[in-house]
């Protein structure tokens, strides 16, 4: 849809923090003196004990099951600090305080209730990042100039994983990520997912603040919505706050079927790759986009978590999400009368605009072909290829019927899908 847009190119389970009790034994003894002789004296009480052999026995076996529980407590410790850093969408317990950096304190929930909009400004404001981007551009010229963009990104891991927006990040040369204390890092891709929006960086840092992750399915229409971001690519840690409006609202984004939250929080160009985050401080989603116009107010819309932190692992784990399938061919779309004509084409439809992969060259396809049919799926449109190849995994062989363009001729070929490795 065009009035959907995307934020880049300057356009562009509930933890409760466990707090230490320190137990006291207090030996009581009346404080009355009935004797005046006994008046302004001090006593001395000692304990004493006496123990059978029995007694003995018990103590010895005490003492060894307490040590036993120390040892395996200490084990569990260490395992969580050997393995802290991969953990992605937690915080420990020292940076789940929310910081006040202005006042140099900090404050814990401390009920079971909602927090308030400011707690969870606080509690999220080392999290969410400003990116910057540079892109070399060629125009039709033969020109060579540099373009700029900005967005937004979530620490998900202390030691410097972030996850943002694909579309922020998209075709750019340089990525610079500035944290709220305003140091900046350049960073490097480690993955990115054109068909969820999403990309995962890293930066050379350690001892960062990582959002937790929430759960967007156990969300409600009217939770609270708090977002975070850096809108118009120059105000960083920007708050605006307002409610979930709707849930599971399928948007068509640049020829993407998506399914995402909406909020009426105010978003911003400069927002996408934000953060969105529920009454508990818990991240919830991504911003992705929002419905724009002079008489359209209060549609956001934000990637669920769910699925976020599900590719953002994948990403930062292998570099592309596994089992995506790859058919190995480049597609074009030439459904509308202006996109054929310029491309020399009479019959409208989607065209192979480049054979990539082997597996493509060795099923017989050549450029210039029309997709008559996936399987027994009729296609007219970009939505309907990518359905039809929905319910195929890789390594299934599909039947593909083309008009070949230059002798109009209908030929069923036979593709084997490979995996997809990169966006």
């Amino acid at each position: 849809m065009d009035n959907f847009n995307h934020y880049y190119s300057g356009e562009n389970n509930n933890s409760q923090p466990i707090q230490d009790v320190n137990f006291v034994i207090v030996d009581e003894v009346s404080s009355s003196n009935t004797s005046d002789e006994n008046q302004g004296s001090k006593h001395k009480h000692k304990l004493k004990f006496k123990f059978s052999r029995g007694g003995i026995a018990l103590l010895i076996v005490l003492c060894l099951l307490t040590s036993t529980a120390f040892g395996f407590g200490g084990a569990m410790l260490a395992n969580h600090v050997l393995n802290g850093s991969s953990s992605f969408g937690t915080r420990s317990e020292s940076a789940s305080k929310l910081s006040i950096s202005n006042t140099g304190t900090t404050l814990e929930k401390a009920t079971d209730g909602d927090l308030t909009i400011k707690e969870i400004a606080a509690l999220n404001a080392n999290s969410v990042v400003e990116i910057k981007t540079e892109a070399m551009v060629t125009d039709s010229w033969m020109q060579q100039y540099v373009t700029e963009g900005a967005g937004s990104g979530v620490v998900i891991s202390a030691d410097g994983y972030i996850v943002t927006n694909n579309h922020v990040i998209e075709n750019s040369n340089k990525i610079t990520v500035t944290l709220k204390n305003n140091k900046s890092y350049e960073a490097k891709l480690v993955g990115r997912d054109d068909e969820t929006d999403i990309a995962v960086l890293k930066i050379d840092a350690t001892g960062l603040t990582p959002v937790v992750y929430g759960d967007s399915s156990a969300l409600e229409v009217g939770d609270l919505s708090v977002v975070i971001g850096n809108p118009l690519g120059s105000l960083g840690g920007t708050v605006t706050a307002g409610i979930v409006s709707a849930l599971d609202r399928s948007i068509t984004i640049d020829g993407k079927d998506m399914t995402l939250l909406q909020t009426d929080a105010s978003i911003n160009p400069g927002n996408s790759g934000g953060g969105m985050f529920n009454q508990n401080g818990e991240l919830v989603g991504i911003i992705v986009a929002k419905s724009s116009g002079s008489d359209v107010e209060g549609l956001g819309f934000a990637i669920p978590v769910n699925k976020v932190k599900k590719i953002a692992k994948e990403l930062a784990d292998y570099g592309y999400v596994r089992g995506r399938i790859d058919t190995g061919l480049t597609f074009v779309d030439l459904t509308s009368m202006r996109n054929a004509v310029f491309y020399g084409v009479t019959s409208l439809g989607i065209y192979v605009k480049s054979v990539d992969s082997d597996l493509a060259k060795a099923a017989g396809f050549q450029s210039g072909d029309m997709i008559y049919y996936v399987g027994d799926k009729k296609i007219s449109s970009a939505a309907d290829l990518t359905s039809a190849f929905d319910k195929y995994k890789v390594g299934d062989k599909v039947k593909i019927t083309v008009v070949r363009n230059n002798d109009n001729e209908m030929k069923k070929l036979t593709l084997t899908l490979g995996e997809k490795t990169s966006s």
